[in-house]
């Protein structure tokens, strides 16, 4: 998973908003929904309460088990995807958008990433 894949999700999914609310019960700045904490509780014998995703840290380990998880050996597309639609995502073309909208955040923060580093000149 690209280092930077999270953070495109954050800013799709909220803007950064960490204490986001969804209309469907999402919450946070990943907007996780309660069954997703209930599945990774299961997957990783944790006991968080929804609640607690609004914790940036907490939605970070979330997202990351449930993408490692579901998403083994996958594209950070594919990866997209799945945060968007569960895991049968890739099986309905409907998540395609939301997976090429990820990926051009993606390539905007990694634009910025590799813009924003030092530059080093050679010595003699």
């Amino acid at each position: 998973m690209h280092p930077l894949l999270l953070s495109a999700l954050i800013q799709i999914e909220s803007h950064g908003n960490d204490h986001a609310k969804g209309r469907h019960g999402e919450l946070g700045a990943l907007q996780i929904k309660p069954i997703l904490v209930r599945d990774v509780n299961r997957i990783m014998g944790t006991h968080y309460a929804h609640a607690q995703v609004t914790n940036r840290a907490v939605a970070t380990f979330i997202a990351n088990a449930y993408l490692s998880h579901y998403g083994r050996n996958l594209s950070d597309e594919s990866l997209a995807r799945i945060w968007q639609g569960g895991p049968k995502a890739l099986k309905r073309s409907s998540s395609r958008a939301y997976g090429r909208r990820v990926m051009r955040e993606l390539e905007r923060r990694t634009q910025v990433a590799t813009s924003n580093k030092p530059q080093t000149f050679p010595t003699k």
